[in-house]
């Protein structure tokens, strides 16, 4: 089923681990990829954590990665930046590990507001109500200022259940102002675009595997590529009978590839 694919952009929390406790074909999939010639991306929408972090959080679990191994909303976000907002002055609703990407990728932060030329939101999880107050107060006296948002999700899985993502954030601001962000993230196909034109793969031989049709399958589909959804995170039956998008395979978890890739 999986052999003439090439390129595999695997989703993490829900895909591939749930919180910190790691899947238990997840070594096995990985090595059977490399082991074929293949290749594979991690491709997250979570912009709380920098590259640098994620590569020390799968160290943790097992995994050895290495920072060319990444596409995160974190990084498609700073490429978005510099093609349509180079050189401007950004204020960060996020942690600072999304601060310290956008300045790696050439980008000042600030949180003088007279200063702010644009408006990026992340999943922020280190959020204050400051951040919230001032994101707001931008955009109710600043007509027309970009606003930009690194992912869409509204919660983000964990071993004891979902906690608030961005999207739930985005949604709080736009009760307060009526305003929503350009989201660049998943469900957007910019991620797996990026991966193909980085990594030098075809739309054919590209899949990408997660556990949310909204978001994973979704972009995958937006950017013509095989959209594989894995019932071991957040979408359940009900949802995806509901889901007027339909991944092209459907699996229990990506343990299930192993055999035929």
């Amino acid at each position: 089923m999986f052999s003439k694919y090439n390129l595999f952009l695997f989703d993490m929390d829900g895909t591939l681990y749930l919180g910190d406790q790691l899947y238990s074909f997840t070594k096995e999939l990985l090595a059977k990829i490399r082991e074929k010639g293949k290749r594979y991306l991690f491709m997250t929408n979570n912009s709380s954590k920098s590259v640098a972090d994620y590569v020390k959080k799968l160290a943790k679990l097992g995994i050895e990665a290495t920072e060319e191994d990444f596409i995160t909303s974190s990084q498609a976000t700073a490429y978005y930046l510099k093609l349509h907002h180079a050189g401007t002055r950004l204020y960060v609703c996020g942690t600072n590990s999304l601060k310290e990407e956008l300045r790696k990728n050439g980008f000042e932060i600030t949180e003088n507001l007279d200063e702010v030329d644009v408006i990026v939101m992340g999943f922020d999880t280190e959020l204050t109500f400051k951040k919230l107050e001032d994101v707001s107060k931008l955009l109710l006296t600043r007509e027309g200022i970009p606003y930009i948002a690194t992912n869409p999700d509204y919660v983000c899985p964990t071993e004891y259940g979902s906690v608030p993502d961005c999207g739930s954030v985005c949604d709080m601001i736009y009760n307060a102002t009526k305003k929503r962000p350009l989201v660049i993230g998943k469900p957007e196909p910019l991620m797996p675009q990026l991966a193909m034109q980085q990594h030098g793969y075809s739309k054919e031989e590209t899949a990408v595997i997660g556990d949310r049709i909204y978001t994973d399958i979704k972009s995958g589909l937006n950017a013509g590529v095989t959209g594989v959804l894995v019932m071991s995170g957040e979408t359940t039956q009900e949802i995806l009978e509901a889901s007027i998008e339909k991944p092209h395979i459907v699996l229990k978890d990506a343990g299930e590839m192993i055999a035929t890739i």
